[in-house]
C-alpha cells in the first residue's frame, strides 16, 4: 500500500508519497509525470514518520541549508537505467549545474561504457519521481538552455536561484519540445 500527504512549500503545494517506510515520490502541483511510477493508489496519511522526516528535510532546504538526499530513506521506483541516473543526480553539488551530455558521460563512465545517449538520460531525468530532493533541476542543456523540467522552467529557475547557482550563462529556450 502507498500513502500520501501534502506539504506547503515556498513553491506551492507538494505531494509526498511513501511505501510506509521510505519516500517514493515528491511531486509539484501540476507536474508532468505526477505519480507515473506508482502503480497503486496513494491513500492519504499525514502521520507517517517518513513524511515528518521529509518535511524537516524540506524545511532545512528552503532555509538555505544543504541537506543531502542520502539523509532520507528513498525507494526509487523505475528501471535500473533510470535508477542509475537518479542516483547520479544525487551527486550533483548544491548550487551547481551539469549538462545532459556531461551527465551521460559520467553515468557511462560509472557503468564502464564508452558513451551513453544524452536523450535517454534526459528521459530518465524527466521521469525523476522525487523532485527537489533528487535534484534534476540542476541539469541543463549543453548551450545553457534551461530545458525540460517536469515542474516547469520557472520552478527550475527558482530552485537554481534559491541554491545560489550562477544563472548568468543560462537562458530560457524560446522554442523546442522541452519547454
Amino acid at each position: 500500500m502507498y500513502y500520501s500527504t501534502t506539504y506547503l512549500s515556498p513553491l506551492g503545494e507538494l505531494t509526498l508519497g511513501s511505501d510506509g517506510d521510505r519516500l517514493i515520490g515528491l511531486w509539484l502541483k501540476g507536474q508532468k509525470h505526477f505519480g507515473a511510477a506508482v502503480l497503486k493508489e496513494l491513500s492519504p496519511n499525514d502521520n507517517l514518520p517518513i513524511f515528518s522526516i521529509t518535511q524537516e528535510w524540506l524545511e532545512r532546504y528552503f532555509a538555505h541549508e544543504k541537506p543531502h538526499p542520502s539523509e532520507l530513506p528513498l525507494h526509487l521506483i523505475g528501471t535500473e537505467f533510470r535508477q542509475r541516473i537518479w542516483r547520479r543526480l544525487c551527486q550533483i553539488p548544491y548550487g551547481s549545474v551539469i549538462t545532459y551530455g556531461a551527465l551521460a558521460r559520467a553515468v557511462a563512465s560509472q557503468s564502464g561504457r564508452i558513451s551513453m545517449s544524452s536523450q535517454a538520460v534526459g528521459g530518465a531525468v524527466a521521469h525523476n519521481p522525487i523532485s527537489i530532493i533528487i535534484p534534476c533541476h540542476r541539469v541543463v542543456g549543453a548551450n545553457g538552455s534551461l530545458t525540460g523540467y517536469a515542474g516547469g522552467i520557472e520552478t527550475k529557475m527558482r530552485l537554481l536561484a534559491h541554491e545560489g547557482a550562477d544563472l548568468s550563462d543560462l537562458h530560457v529556450p524560446t522554442k523546442g519540445t522541452a519547454l
